[in-house]
């Protein structure tokens, strides 16, 4: 099969990501001594730096990882939870439905310094200031500007330069939209991590006592003091079309911690996929995979219509279960054992027909029926919400069409990814996001911006993902490991929100069942489903759409629409942001690695050697 580049092979170790000067980043660790985990974190941090537009430091973190020593997997959790202010009655109260999609109301705790710095102090070799250093060093000095932050910027100039004046500061130098290619600097936030580290340093000779002053400056320290500050006196227009403040408080930061936990999983053939719990939609893909084991997709090719089909039908039930039954564990009693269960998803998979299904329906676990939110909400907010600045992940506006960079509509790419394999055989896969340039106004001493993740609950009481303080919000942010025969093997992952498990999971079947190598299997053709209501501000329902690469070919798009599909063709890279690497023993026992990336947008790349 064609491929845009080479699948990576290599001994020494891999990295793949959606920006290459993170996955550059994570190879120069590994080159100069660090693990995969000191590797992760570094090109972590500099995801946050050159991909303002999709993740930024107060944003969060889902990790997984496999140590090598232990012999064990495990699951970080960065996602932090709603403040102790988020109270749904009260936000009723005065008039709103849903919680907004951009400005200070919608922020959790900002959960991936934590999460990063967690994994770096338990299992990474490298300090503090190590880590951090190249994402200092692109702050301070400049880093390339993607066409798609240049997009971004322009789309919400007009909020920034009338509402949001700190973002404005951050982001339109001289008062202008910056070009593509131009170097941008971010200044505020080179003098918060060096501050960090500095004061790390003066409270602790240990790599790991550092690591932790840095946890407290952060949880505990003056950037809960500034957010603190910020949520409370700074009025914010957002999508409500009125001002408000912030709810996050010094407290909610001070409260919290990461935890550290065994990953959820489920046997495919000779596979095992692991994903974050219940508080993530990652089960959603094992669901997908146990209602595919006896498909019989071995017997159709990955561009055929049986292939599309079948897998956009078993993505359908699993959003509707994800719908009616994912929240989180600590709040909400988790039917992930009866989700999980092979007859369960037997049965969920008989209802799999030859035509598309025109309806959402979710299963029935325990006797328990399912209960779906009032769909008709989007539409009663959108009647009365200010849409100028955008809806959806990442909430951008519509792109005017005003210079000859910005003539295409906007592609956006919905968060960040990274996969690394040292060549001890630690993995790490981290799907970074929140926090992005156009969520919230920029604190003014901190240089970064507040993720907007609470948009993803619902104000409605009763149901699994309803807004409470300190409750996790069932975030997108998914990624993926897997075991073959037992022994550690492909960490990978995208991301796209709603589409993250269905695009890992047509990758990840297009290389275990049809044996593609992992570029190929991210070069494919690819699509995703519509069926669900939206995880993202204003939480619209679409309904049996299927979003497909123009690359696929003609007669199974018509197979497709003559099976009921709502089929709409898009560009021919248009689908997809995948990234993943992989480790294998040879016949003598040496450990041979591999890698891929995503050609889409001409960002991702993998390296290694």
């Amino acid at each position: 099969m064609f491929t845009t580049r080479p699948e990576i092979v290599g001994t020494f170790g891999v990295a793949a990501s959606t920006h290459w000067l993170a996955t550059q980043t994570a190879m120069g660790v590994l080159e100069r001594g660090g693990n995969a985990y000191d590797a992760a974190v570094a090109g972590g941090f500099v995801l946050q730096v050159v991909e303002p537009h999709l993740n930024g430091p107060g944003g969060e973190v889902p990790i997984l990882y496999w140590d090598e020593k232990t012999r064990a997997m495990r699951s970080v959790c960065g996602q932090g939870p709603a403040p102790a202010l988020a109270d749904p009655e009260a936000l009723r109260a005065q008039g709103m439905e849903l919680m907004p999609g951009i400005g200070l109301m919608p922020a959790t705790v900002p959960g991936a310094f934590g999460a990063w710095l967690t994994m770096l102090r338990d299992h990474g070799t490298w300090s503090l200031a190590d880590v951090l250093a190249p994402a200092i060093g692109y702050a301070r000095d400049g880093f390339p500007l993607v066409p798609r932050i240049s997009q971004a910027i322009l789309a919400v100039q007009a909020l920034f330069r009338d509402e949001w004046h700190s973002s404005a500061d951050t982001w339109l130098p001289d008062g202008k939209v910056p070009r593509p290619g131009a170097l941008h600097r971010l200044p505020v936030l080179a003098d918060t991590y060096t501050r960090i580290v500095e004061t790390a340093q003066s409270r602790s000779d240990s790599r790991t006592g550092q690591i932790d002053a840095a946890m407290d400056c952060w949880y505990r320290g003056f950037v809960a003091e500034a957010i603190d500050a910020y949520c409370r006196d700074t009025p914010v227009r957002d999508t409500t079309g009125e001002k408000h403040t912030g709810l996050l408080r010094y407290d909610d930061l001070a409260q919290w911690a990461p935890t550290v936990e065994a990953p959820v999983t489920l046997d495919f053939g000779r596979y095992t996929v692991a994903k974050c719990d219940i508080w993530s939609q990652g089960p959603m893909f094992l669901q997908q995979l146990g209602m595919l084991r006896h498909a019989g997709l071995e017997a159709h090719a990955p561009t055929s219509p049986e292939f599309v089909h079948k897998i956009a039908e078993a993505a359908k039930l699993a959003m509707a279960d994800r719908t009616a039954w994912y929240g989180d564990p600590r709040f909400t009693e988790s039917q992930l054992c009866a989700l999980l269960d092979p007859h369960y998803l037997a049965a969920r998979a008989a209802g799999i027909g030859e035509q598309a299904a025109l309806t959402m329906t979710a299963g029935t676990l325990n006797g328990q029926a399912p209960r779906m939110p009032d769909l008709d909400v989007a539409t009663r907010t959108l009647a009365t919400a200010d849409v100028r600045f955008g809806v959806g992940e990442p909430t951008f506006a519509a792109l005017p069409p005003v210079t000859e960079w910005a003539e295409r509509e906007l592609f956006v790419g919905d968060t960040c990814h990274i996969d690394v394999i040292d060549r001890h055989g630690n993995m790490v896969a981290a799907t970074p996001s929140g926090g992005w340039l156009s969520s919230s106004p920029t604190i003014p001493s901190l240089g970064f911006a507040l993720n907007t993740r609470l948009q993803m609950t619902w104000l409605e009481p009763g149901l699994p993902n309803t807004l409470a303080p300190g409750k996790r919000p069932c975030t997108t942010l998914s990624p993926s490991m897997a075991l073959r025969d037992g022994e550690p093997y492909m960490v990978f992952g995208t991301p796209g929100g709603d589409q993250q498990d269905q695009w890992s999971l047509a990758f990840f079947l297009r290389h275990a069942v049809h044996g593609m190598n992992l570029q190929e299997a991210i070069d494919a053709p690819a699509w995703h489903i519509d069926h669900f209501p939206g995880s993202f501000w204003p939480r619209q329902t679409v309904l049996n759409r299927i979003s497909i690469e123009s690359r696929f070919p003609a007669a199974t798009l018509e197979a497709l629409r003559a099976r009921g599909h709502e089929v709409r063709v898009g560009d021919d890279w248009s689908e997809g942001r995948m990234s993943a690497c992989s480790r294998e023993r040879d016949a003598q026992g040496r450990l041979v690695l591999r890698a891929g990336a995503n050609a889409r947008g001409m960002q991702g790349y993998a390296v290694g050697r």
